[in-house]
């Protein structure tokens, strides 16, 4: 099954489940209070596989948020350094990419694309209502054997009890990790659904979300909208027919008492 981007992380996870940046201490405490948590969302994904048009995805949420530990499901992120405004950090996030042959007809005759965990190190820059993240993520698996590059910038405001987040990033795969979830192998062939050889080189992807949190019902609510656009290597690949996707993401969360 293909689930590209639930980080929303985006894809790229600049806007990060685990967090959202905001203007004053006074504001960071109401909406990143520590403790455990738990919670469900909903992630509407469009997809750019030919014939495989959306998914709906359920998000149970469970997890901790800690001052150097965060835990938001599968995703972890443990603060290891802090210089003045910077962070650096271990993180651990899950791929939800990949396909089943039976998922479209496109894929039939095709090896499954296999749901993979990235680990890697991440780079945070806060200053004022601005925040920076870059970080570096190696298939640990073994899927694709590849890795990804992902960078962005946020910029955050209240109004009364509502934060605004809009963010603008870049991702960068290599060659392995593209090729293996956008290729098409020798023995995968198949001209009369017009599926040739491809072999995906490394890609660049450009991405611009909005998220929208605030606190309802003694937790908090959080709606996210991601458009990805895709590089031409995906673009070109004959098992997609689209250069651009959008993903929206539902989540309400609280803590433990």
């Amino acid at each position: 099954m293909q689930m590209d981007h639930i980080q929303v992380n985006i894809s790229l996870i600049a806007l990060s489940l685990l967090s959202i940046s905001a203007a004053a201490n006074e504001d960071r405490r109401q909406i990143e209070p520590e403790g455990y948590i738990y919670g469900f969302g909903l992630g509407l994904n469009q997809e750019v596989y030919k014939d495989y048009d959306r998914r709906i995805i359920p998000l149970p949420i469970i997890g901790y948020r800690g001052k150097d530990l965060n835990v938001f499901g599968p995703f972890v992120s443990y603060d290891m350094l802090d210089v003045g405004n910077y962070s650096f950090s271990v993180q651990l996030k899950p791929r939800f990419q990949g396909f089943d042959e039976d998922d479209s007809d496109i894929f039939v005759g095709m090896g499954d694309r296999d749901f993979s965990m990235d680990l890697g190190l991440g780079v945070q820059y806060k200053k004022d209502n601005w925040r920076a993240d870059i970080n570096w993520l190696h298939d640990v698996l073994g899927k694709s054997k590849g890795y990804e590059s992902n960078a962005s910038l946020s910029y955050v405001w209240r109004y009364r009890q509502v934060f605004f987040e809009p963010s603008i990033g870049m991702q960068y795969r290599d060659s392995r990790m593209t090729d293996y979830y956008y290729g098409v192998q020798a023995d995968e062939i198949n001209l009369a659904i017009d599926r040739p050889q491809y072999h995906a080189d490394s890609v660049l992807n450009q991405t611009a979300s909005v998220s929208v949190v605030t606190p309802l019902w003694g937790g908090l609510s959080r709606f996210s909208v991601t458009q990805t656009w895709y590089g031409d290597a995906i673009a070109d690949s004959p098992l997609t027919d689209s250069d651009s996707s959008l993903a929206f993401i539902v989540t309400y969360s609280r803590f433990f008492k």
